[in-house]
C-alpha cells in the first residue's frame, strides 16, 4: 500500500488523467442523450472533454485552466447547455488555484467566480414552480460547495507553507548545529594542541638539558649525573601523568581528582615548577605580592601554563647563564603575572606571527588561554634586553 501510495505521489499528471477520464465518463452518457434547447450535441460532447482536460492539467497549468473552465461556462450559458456532471470540474480547478496559491490573481478569480456560478445559472435555467425565497435558497446551498472548495484549496497552501517553513527552518538549525559542532571541533583541537604543547615542550626540554649535564659530567662527577638522571626519570614520570590527565579528560570529559589522573595544575603548583626549572641550572628568581587565595580553577591553570611556557621559552632562546624572574601579584578583581629573563629573547617573526616554520605556538598557546579568561597579555623583548612576558588575569571575563 505504501509503495502505490508512493508511486501516485510520483505521478501526479497520471492520477489527474485517471480522473478526467472517470468524469468524462460519467459526462458521457447525458451528453449522448441530452439535447438542450439548440446546442447540438458534438458540442456538448466537446464541452465535456474540455473540462475533462482541466481536469488532467490542473497542477501543470491551473490559472490556465481556470481561464478554460470559464470559457467552457460562458459557452454552455451561450449554448445552453443545462448543469452537467461534467461542471464538478469547476470544483476541482477552483480547489487547486486556490491550493496553490500563485498568482494570486487567479486564487482570487476562482473565489469570485465560484460566488457566481450559482447565482448565474439560477438566472439563466430557473427552478420551475419554486418561490423566490426557495430560489434564494437553492441558489445558497448551490454556492456552498463552490465555497468549500475554494477554502479547502486555501487551507492546504496555508498548511503546506506552514509546514515548508518548518522544513526550511529545521534546515537552518540543522545548519547551525552542524557549524557550531565544526566550531567546538576546532576549539577543541586548539585545546588539545596547547595542551600536548605545554605537557610535552616543557618536561621534554627539562629532560633533554638535563640528559646533556648528564652526559656532560658523567665521568668527572658521577653524583651530578646521578642527580641529573633521577630529574630526568621524575620530570618524565610528571610528563606521563600529566599525558594520562589529558587522556582521561578527553575521554570521559571529566578530571577526576583521585585514582588514575592527577588533578589539574594550579597557582600553588607554580613554586614547585620555578624548583625544577632550577634544578636543570636555570636561575628563577620567584616573588609572590598581595595575599594569596583560590581563584576559579581555569584562570590557576591559565596562570600555570603561562608561566610554564615563558621559562621554557627562557631556557630554549635566552641562552647560557640566563636569569629569569616571576612574580605573581593578587589583586582585588584578579591576578598578575610577570615573567622576565635576561636572555638574548626569542626572534620578532617567533613571537609575532608564531613564525613560518611552525615555532612559536607556545606564544599563541598563551594568548588563546588569556583571550579564554578574558584576560591581556603583553609579550616581546625587554628595553635593556631579554624577554619579558605579562599577563592579567581578571576574576570576570570582560564582555
Amino acid at each position: 500500500m505504501q509503495r502505490l501510495y508512493e508511486f501516485l505521489r510520483r505521478h501526479p499528471m497520471g492520477v489527474d488523467s485517471f480522473w478526467a477520464v472517470v468524469l468524462f465518463g460519467a459526462s458521457s452518457p447525458w451528453a449522448a442523450e441530452a439535447y438542450t434547447g439548440t446546442a447540438p450535441r458534438l458540442a456538448t460532447v466537446l464541452i465535456a472533454l474540455l473540462f475533462g482536460l482541466a481536469v488532467a492539467l490542473r497542477r501543470r497549468a491551473p490559472d490556465r485552466m481556470l481561464l478554460l473552465v470559464i470559457a467552457l461556462g460562458v459557452a454552455q450559458l451561450v449554448l445552453n447547455i443545462d448543469v452537467n456532471p461534467s461542471d464538478f470540474a469547476m470544483l476541482v480547478v477552483i480547489y487547486t488555484v486556490a491550493a496553490q496559491g500563485t498568482p494570486r490573481w487567479a486564487s482570487m478569480l476562482a473565489l469570485i467566480g465560484g460566488l457566481f456560478s450559482a447565482p448565474i445559472a439560477q438566472l439563466r435555467w430557473p427552478a420551475e414552480n419554486g418561490s423566490v425565497a426557495a430560489r434564494i435558497f437553492f441558489t445558497a446551498v448551490l454556492s456552498v460547495p463552490f465555497v468549500l472548495a475554494w477554502v479547502l484549496g486555501d487551507s492546504m497552501r496555508t498548511r503546506r507553507a506552514y509546514f515548508d517553513q518548518l522544513e526550511e527552518r529545521a534546515t537552518r538549525l540543522e545548519k547551525e548545529r552542524e557549524a557550531q559542532a565544526k566550531v567546538a571541533v576546532a576549539a577543541e583541537r586548539a585545546r588539545i594542541a596547547r595542551e600536548l604543547h605545554d605537557v610535552v615542550a616543557h618536561n621534554v626540554s627539562v629532560m633533554v638539558v638535563q640528559a646533556d649535564g648528564a652526559a656532560y659530567v658523567l665521568d668527572a662527577a658521577p653524583e651530578q649525573a646521578k642527580q641529573a638522571l633521577e630529574t630526568i626519570s621524575g620530570t618524565g614520570r610528571q610528563a606521563l601523568a600529566e599525558m594520562r590527565r589529558l587522556l582521561g579528560v578527553l575521554r570521559t570529559g571529566d578530571v577526576r581528582e583521585s585514582g588514575e589522573y592527577v588533578p589539574q595544575p594550579d597557582v600553588r603548583q607554580i613554586e614547585d615548577l620555578v624548583e625544577q626549572v632550577r634544578l636543570t641550572g636555570t636561575a628563577v628568581d620567584f616573588k609572590i605580592e598581595g595575599t594569596p587565595r583560590p581563584l576559579p580553577s581555569g584562570l590557576e591553570l591559565t596562570a600555570y601554563r603561562i608561566v610554564q611556557e615563558a621559562l621554557t621559552n627562557s631556557r630554549k632562546h635566552g641562552g647560557p647563564d640566563v636569569v629569569a624572574s616571576v612574580r605573581l601579584v593578587y589583586f582585588d578583581d584578579g591576578l598578575g603575572l610577570l615573567v622576565e629573563d635576561d636572555g638574548r629573547g626569542a626572534t620578532r617573526e617567533m613571537y609575532e606571527d608564531g613564525g613560518a616554520d611552525g615555532h612559536g605556538h607556545g606564544l599563541i598557546g598563551m594568548r588563546e588561554r588569556v583571550g579564554m579568561v578574558g584576560g591581556t597579555l603583553d609579550a616581546g623583548p625587554r628595553s635593556g634586553g631579554g624577554f619579558r612576558i605579562s599577563a592579567l588575569l581578571p576574576l570576570k571575563a570582560t564582555p
